[in-house]
């Protein structure tokens, strides 16, 4: 019996498409956009796919053209020429794709956006919304849990930044909570 298990578990396997999985998982296609944001979020969104797959990195890329539809199939026919698909890697697909859907002025200006990002009038939950979809524009701060949290603090309006720091929070969750709990104080 253990011979025939052994057996069993040597033998080869067939290969599953990995196209087919990536198509049964029903991802989003993409027809085009002028909102960076949709932009990215698309190239996000199959991201989790590959990761659940554990796609090799040029079946990404050809997953990826794959769910091109309308405007985005038509600018990737022509970009299609200054690659070779054989080799296209999936930030290689990334660079073309964000040169064109979210070019370096747009992130540029989404940066000093974020980086110069104040409370003003709005509500704490939209402050923190604007403040969250700004960060992935701002690696530096993304990834720095000190800068994030003082680049936050910095935002907020002085009367909540009074009461934020008589709550010492150390990490960014702990201080958006905190932050909501003083507004509705306030």
């Amino acid at each position: 019996m253990a011979r025939l298990l052994e057996q069993v578990q040597q033998a080869p396997r067939p290969r599953v498409d990995v196209f087919e999985q990536f198509r049964r998982l029903n991802p989003k296609e993409f027809g085009g956009t002028t909102d960076p944001f949709l932009a990215v979020e698309w190239i996000r969104s199959p991201e989790l796919h590959f990761e659940y797959l554990q796609m090799r990195d040029g079946d990404r890329a050809r997953c990826a053209i794959y769910m091109l539809r309308d405007d985005t199939s038509l600018w990737w026919e022509g970009a299609a020429h200054a690659v070779d698909l054989a080799t296209l890697s999936w930030d290689g697909f990334k660079e073309l794709f964000y040169g064109k859907y979210f070019p370096a002025d747009v992130r540029g200006r989404l940066t000093r956006e974020i980086m110069s990002l104040r409370q003003g009038d709005s509500s704490v939950v939209d402050f923190i919304r604007k403040f969250d979809r700004g960060c992935h524009f701002v690696p530096m701060i993304a990834r720095d849990v000190a800068q994030k949290l003082n680049h936050f603090l910095d935002g907020l309006r002085p009367t909540l930044r009074r009461d934020f720091m008589l709550m010492r929070p150390e990490i960014y969750d702990e201080a958006t909570a905190c932050t909501f709990q003083a507004e509705q104080a306030l």
